[in-house]
């Protein structure tokens, strides 16, 4: 897996978590400012999350180097056969096709509230901007506009003075800041529940505004009751008529919640933690192989090669194997001036004694490009040889060699 995709898993995990301990706990509670803040903090907070390590690093004794094979062209190769198209490729390729779906959808959101804003009447009001429509239209909040019809300001003041709370809280930002989450973690359905929280958290703390601003808390329920049906609603803007209407009366009417509450937020710490500790498993630190002074027995010539992966010592070569490649492999002329490119995968066996053998063409490109390949892995100089259970061993080595025009 790529290391941009191990993140999102990993960070995507972190977000889980943490938005399951809010749904279990947090909303329970009615410190809504507080919610809010900590909703959005801690969401970024797990972004950072999947750099930190919290176990040692361990020493393994193994390998000395594994070379980067490369060839004309010097693109990186890898050990075995390769896919046409890796299965990474196509996972990178749909989450960035729902990213950018995503964000179309929040583009076309935002030019559609603007479309309204804009044909409102403008006027100002306490530093804000009052965009009144003629028509019946839900009201909605967005920076420090309010979009309001002229029927709703003059018959519900009470819907101005909620919108007006949504301003002096700052919940547009709230929306904003949360939205690279959403366009990161598309994926993952407890980012779209843990935004209607948001805004629903917004509701709690502007309708816990309207209230102590002396609006009869009865009336106000029973209008938001009138105001419930034909709701149009914008993904970056907080309005007056939310979903969940049930919640909202709910928490009107709630006994406010202790502050010893509070404390119960500090288990999500250790839960943190153990999750930390599990997804981060200790990175080994290679040696190489202390060399035995005993003389090993070579393995007999009918012995068959070994797989790469298989042994315990991988080979080494003597040297930078990707200089010598370099420096050895030349194109041919003739595939030249026919422009001829491509990728020749060979495989060959390093003995007991080191020596390279057994070479042969397991995927060719042109005859020209695949004789020079073979002629090359045939004239390698001696290999350090694998070795298992203490053992030289033949192991079989499978490497591309690309030729590309620079």
């Amino acid at each position: 897996m790529t290391p941009f995709l191990l993140y999102i898993v990993r960070a995507g995990l972190y977000l889980s978590l943490f938005h399951i301990f809010y749904l279990l706990v947090m909303r329970r509670t009615t410190f809504f400012r507080l919610n809010r803040l900590l909703l959005l903090s801690g969401s970024h907070l797990c972004l950072l999350l999947p750099f930190i390590r919290l176990r040692t690093a361990t020493t393994a004794v193994g390998i000395a180097s594994k070379p980067i094979m490369t060839g004309v062209g010097a693109e990186p190769m890898q050990m075995a056969h390769e896919p046409s198209v890796a299965w990474q490729d196509v996972v990178l390729a749909l989450y960035i096709a729902g990213f950018v779906i995503t964000l179309l959808l929040y583009l076309r959101s935002a030019w559609k509230m603007q479309q309204i804003i804009r044909k409102g009447k403008s006027s100002g009001l306490d530093g804000c901007r009052l965009a009144i429509l003629e028509h019946d239209v839900p009201s909605f909040s967005w920076r420090r506009t309010v979009v309001i019809s002229r029927k709703d300001l003059l018959e519900n003041p009470a819907i101005l003075t909620h919108e007006l709370m949504h301003i002096k809280c700052r919940h547009s930002l709230d929306l904003v800041l949360f939205l690279p989450i959403q366009l990161l973690f598309w994926w993952n359905p407890l980012i779209w529940i843990t935004r209607e929280e948001l805004r629903l958290l917004q509701e709690y703390e502007a309708d816990e505004g309207v209230i102590q601003k002396g609006i009869d808390a009865t009336q106000y329920q029973l209008l938001l009751v009138r105001k419930a049906v034909g709701e149009q609603r914008f993904f970056l803007a907080s309005g007056f008529q939310h979903t969940k209407l049930k919640n909202r009366i709910e928490m009107m009417i709630k006994t406010s919640s202790s502050r010893w509450m509070g404390w119960s937020y500090l288990a999500l710490i250790p839960v943190m933690a153990v999750l930390m500790y599990a997804c981060n498993s200790p990175k080994k630190s290679q040696e190489s192989a202390p060399e035995t002074q005993v003389q090993e027995a070579p393995a007999p010539p009918e012995q068959e090669a070994m797989d790469f992966e298989k042994v315990d010592v991988k080979p080494i070569f003597d040297g930078d194997f990707n200089l010598w490649i370099k420096n050895n492999l030349k194109y041919p002329e003739q595939a030249k001036a026919d422009k001829v490119q491509g990728r020749v995968i060979v495989q060959f066996t390093i003995g007991t004694d080191g020596t390279v053998s057994d070479v042969k063409l397991l995927r060719g490109v042109h005859e020209d490009l695949n004789a020079e390949a073979l002629r090359m892995v045939s004239s390698m100089p001696k290999w350090e040889p694998g070795k298992k259970d203490g053992k030289a061993v033949p192991v079989s080595f499978t490497i591309p060699i690309v030729f590309r025009f620079q």
